[in-house]
């Protein structure tokens, strides 16, 4: 029987690795929603979708459902500046973006749900890779393959789009709109295409985050309903639109879970967790990277 110690230290490196994917389900909720301040309720619907179409693909054609996440990028991209058009000309251009802007991304939230519940029902699906199953194993310490691919693979798809953001010239308008748009007019760049051009990026992650999450567990249509407050929660907690902060905020996070999940009981997990982002927040309101 495992002692305490191995426990924490088993329970510590789970956590790790948990919040290495919710990392990755919440870095579009750091550009949306930090950085552009849309609350896109819809985001885990949209994870979801991306999950599926991994499901699809690896199910009909054995693509390793990872690689699906990259190929489907674009697709979600174009998905995603299809999405922010309808809600710049029927909200946003007439500043009607409040109550009303949530209720359409609270309504593509149950039409992605419901649509995916008549296409594949309410069964849980799940995928099958060759790194699904095995373990790693460093003495007492247990990795699983399944949580430590999708852990890099996040890191990677973290650290690629800060690059991208601190390094191109769109990644600096995407920041710099966040902060000043009337500035970016006066240099002859348009706010809206950025911006269109940011949420579409926000969209474009949940393909692989969707990926990743279905490698880690089986999903059926509703169970993003479980991530809206742990992104948001993520994307507050870190500090709005830090990357390093959310990245920090989500292994935080997913420490705290597997800890309490392991020493006392998984249904007390989300309480004990979401208790502790309080507990920042109370301490430092702008988050842990924020200014």
């Amino acid at each position: 029987m495992a002692v305490p110690l191995e426990l924490l230290v088993n329970a510590l490196v789970a956590g790790l690795l948990l919040g290495g994917l919710y990392a990755a389900v919440s870095v579009g909720i750091s550009i949306s929603f930090g950085m552009l301040d849309i609350a896109n309720l819809a985001h885990p619907a949209f994870i979801i979708l991306g999950a599926f179409v991994a499901y699809v693909a690896n199910d009909s054609f054995g693509v390793d459902p990872i690689v699906t996440g990259v190929v489907a990028l674009p697709v979600f991209f174009a998905l995603g500046a299809a999405i922010y058009q309808i809600y710049y000309w029927s909200f946003e251009r007439r500043g009607e973006e409040g109550f009303r802007g949530l209720a359409f991304f609270f309504g593509l939230l149950f039409i992605t749900e419901v649509a995916l519940i008549l296409g594949f029902g309410v069964d849980y699906r799940s995928v099958t890779a060759s790194y699904i199953g095995p373990s790693i194993h460093l003495g007492n310490i247990t990795v699983p393959l399944r949580m430590f691919v999708p852990f890099l693979v996040a890191l990677a798809l973290i650290g690629v789009l800060q690059r991208f953001l601190a390094r191109s010239f769109v990644g600096r308008a995407i920041q710099a709109v966040s902060q000043d748009s009337e500035a970016l007019r006066l240099m002859a760049v348009d706010p809206v295409r950025v911006k269109r051009i940011a949420f579409a990026l926000s969209i474009a992650t949940t393909s692989l985050a969707g990926a990743l999450l279905i490698v880690i567990q089986p999903v059926e249509p509703s169970i993003g309903r479980e991530y809206i407050g742990r992104v948001f929660a993520i994307c507050v907690m870190g500090g709005m639109g830090s990357f390093p902060g959310m990245l920090a905020a989500a292994m935080i996070l997913g420490v705290v879970e597997s800890v309490t999940a392991t020493f006392f009981s998984p249904s007390w997990a989300p309480a004990v967790a979401f208790g502790f982002l309080l507990l920042t927040l109370a301490v430092r309101p702008q988050g842990i990277f924020g200014r």
